[in-house]
C-alpha cells in the first residue's frame, strides 16, 4: 500500500494512478488521546496495522484525486529521530576522497568507526514543502538516499531480526551545507531532510536491496546507482542504529547516498526517482534573505 500525508493533512492512498482520500477512517480514531501524555513515535505508524484493514474497506467509496493537484507532505510526520548513515557506496567514498576541500576529511574509517549522525527532527518535510537553502552564500548540496521507516520499537535487534521492524520506504533528500561545522549541525537546517512522496508499505518491495535509484536537478543527472552497492546493509543499519537508541514508530534511516553529489541553487528543481517506489519532484525556493527583500 502506499500511504501519503497530503494538503492540510489528509490521508491518501495511491492506487492505479490516482489518490483515493480514505482520511474519514481517522474520525474516530484516537491517535492523540492525550496530548500531555503522547508517546515518542508516529501515532499513525504505530497504528498502521490496526488503520490498513479500515483503509481497505473504504477505499471502493474512496474519492478519487488527482496526485499531481495536491502538495504532499512527509508520509511520517512525528519521528522521535532521524538516522542518517555516512559515505555508504563505495564510489560515493572515492568521490569524498578525491576533493576534500570540498567534502572535508574530518570523517575517515569505516562507518562503524564513523558512527551514524542524527537530523534535527525539525528539519522535516515533503516533497510539496519544498527546500529553502538556509545559506545561500556556501555550498549546499542534495544526497539522495533510500529512506527506511521503523515500524515498531525495538532496541538491540539482531540483523536476522531487523526487517520485521520496518514500516515501509519512502524516497529520503539528506540535504546538507558544506563548512566546519559537525555533520548533523549542517545537515539539520529547516528543509534539510525531504521524505516522500509516500510511504510505500514493506510487503510491496520484494528486495529493498535491489532497486535502482536516480536524481537530476533541472533535468540534468546527477545521480544514479542502485541499493545493491551500499556498503552496509539495511539489516545491519536498522541492528546497529538499535544499539546506541531505542527505534520507534516512524524513526527514519537515510541509508546513505551513492557518488554524484553535487551543488543546488534557489530556483532549482530536483527530480528523484526510486524503482518500485515513486518520482518525487522537490523544489528549492528563494534563501530567506532574497525573500525578504
Amino acid at each position: 500500500m502506499k500511504l501519503a500525508l497530503f494538503n492540510e493533512g489528509r490521508l491518501g492512498v495511491l492506487q492505479d494512478g490516482k489518490l483515493r482520500d480514505v482520511t474519514g477512517v481517522l474520525t474516530d480514531f484516537p491517535l492523540d488521546a492525550n496530548p500531555w501524555l503522547r508517546e515518542l513515535g508516529d501515532p499513525l505508524i504505530a497504528n498502521l496495522d490496526r488503520l490498513i484493514p479500515l483503509i481497505e474497506a473504504a477505499l471502493p467509496t474512496a474519492p478519487a484525486l488527482d496526485p499531481t493537484t495536491v502538495s504532499f507532505l512527509s508520509p511520517v510526520q512525528r519521528p522521535s529521530k532521524i538516522i542518517g548513515v555516512p559515505v555508504n557506496y563505495h564510489d560515493h567514498v572515492a568521490e569524498a576522497e578525491g576533493d576534500v576541500a570540498t567534502f572535508s576529511d574530518r570523517f575517515r574509517g569505516s562507518i562503524e568507526q564513523q558512527g551514524f549522525f542524527l537530523k534535527a527532527v525539525s528539519a522535516l518535510v515533503g516533497a510539496g514543502e519544498g527546500i529553502t537553502l538556509r545559506f545561500p552564500d556556501r555550498r549546499n548540496d542534495h544526497e539522495m538516499e533510500l529512506g527506511v521507516v521503523i515500524g515498531r520499537t525495538v532496541s538491540n535487534i539482531s540483523s536476522e531480526e531487523a526487517f520485521s521492524a520496518i514500516a515501509g520506504y519512502a524516497i529520503a533528500l539528506d540535504m546538507v551545507v558544506r563548512g566546519p561545522e559537525d555533520r548533523s549541525l549542517r545537515k539539520s537546517g529547516d528543509s534539510y531532510a525531504v521524505l516522500g512522496p509516500w510511504l510505500v508499505t514493506a510487503d510491496e518491495i520484494a528486495d529493498p536491496e535491489a532497486l535502482d535509484l536516480s536524481l537530476s536537478v533541472n533535468g540534468e543527472l546527477r545521480q544514479s546507482s542502485n541499493t545493491s552497492r551500499m556498503i552496509m546493509k539495511l539489516a545491519d543499519q536498522i541492528a546497529y542504529a538499535s544499539r546506541f537508541y531505542t527505534l520507534l514508530p516512524g524513526d527514519i534511516i537515510m541509508t546513505g547516498t551513492c557518488e554524484g553529489v553535487g551543488p543546488v541553487l534557489p530556483g532549482d528543481v530536483i527530480t528523484c526517482q526510486i524503482e518500485d517506489i515513486a518520482e518525487m519532484t522537490v523544489h528549492l525556493t528563494p534563501a530567506y534573505a532574497e525573500a525578504a527583500e
